[in-house]
């Protein structure tokens, strides 16, 4: 990696197609052998931020899995920019909705730590994490500790450590659940902000349709096990988006389209 090159580029990439052809997950042994996900095709196009909506328990976190490579495909392909997925890698960078943080190093080094396990110079990987830090509003926090943030806080520096990695693919599983609702939104329109800047493909699994519709540039539905798309719905929504958003009549209209198409997969 050329850390020395800026991290945050304003042209949107090439990288980050992902491609799932047949992706079917079964888990259990012989006898009790269950599908999480069943015969899943679906792109996601380089740059785009396509949400995924569906019941609990439905597989939308096996699908994060196996896009990322941790979860191994029963039959059927997953595809990065044409090449299959046999493993994690940290190109596909992984958001889960409670920090992973390291509790015993500065938030400065918990976002260089990827950097370091590169094998990437001090610093080097300290100017490219202040970059990160200085992109998600935390500058003056470089030197605390995780404790010392708050949880929407600690998320900001969840994805700046997977952002030093300059992922091809981002994955977030429901990373705002357990945040109340004035700092969720305060996230959301911060990774707007991040992902109009880096360009990043993202693929975001949430269970609020509001968080969808206000996020995605797609939204995919699942139905309940064996998962299966359902719907696949495009936003004609303009950005940058707002709280004014929330009452365009296209917003309501395909919440309604949403609500619908969740009750039929539940």
């Amino acid at each position: 990696m050329n850390v020395a090159a800026p991290l945050i580029d304003m042209r949107r990439s090439s990288a980050g197609q992902v491609s799932l052809r047949g992706l079917t997950v079964e888990f259990g042994g012989a006898q009790a052998r269950a599908a999480a996900l069943s015969q899943i095709d679906l792109d996601v196009g380089a740059g785009e931020f396509v949400c995924v909506l569906g019941p609990s328990g439905c597989g939308k976190s096996t699908l994060l899995g196996a896009i990322a490579g941790h979860i191994a495909p029963t039959r059927g392909q997953v595809d990065v920019d044409g090449e299959p997925v046999e493993g994690p890698h940290p190109e596909r960078g992984l958001v889960f909705q409670q920090h992973t943080l390291f509790p015993w190093k500065r938030v400065l080094d918990n976002v260089a730590f990827g950097l370091k396990m590169q094998g990437v110079g001090a610093a080097a990987r300290r100017r490219a994490a202040r970059e990160l830090l200085e992109l998600v509003g935390l500058g003056a926090y470089a030197s605390h500790y995780p404790a010392q943030l708050s949880g929407g806080m600690q998320q900001r520096v969840e994805i700046a450590r997977v952002l030093i990695n300059r992922p091809r693919v981002l994955l977030m599983d429901e990373p705002f659940g357990a945040l109340d609702a004035q700092t969720r939104r305060h996230m959301q329109t911060l990774l707007l902000d991040v992902w109009s800047k880096v360009r990043t493909t993202v693929v975001f699994v949430t269970h609020d349709i509001e968080e969808a519709l206000f996020l995605g540039e797609r939204i995919v539905i699942l139905a309940r096990q064996p998962a299966g798309i359902v719907d696949d719905i495009p936003i004609p929504l303009a950005r940058p988006r707002t709280e004014e958003t929330t009452l365009d009549p296209t917003f309501i209209e395909l919440k309604r389209r949403c609500l619908a198409k969740l009750r039929d997969a539940s």
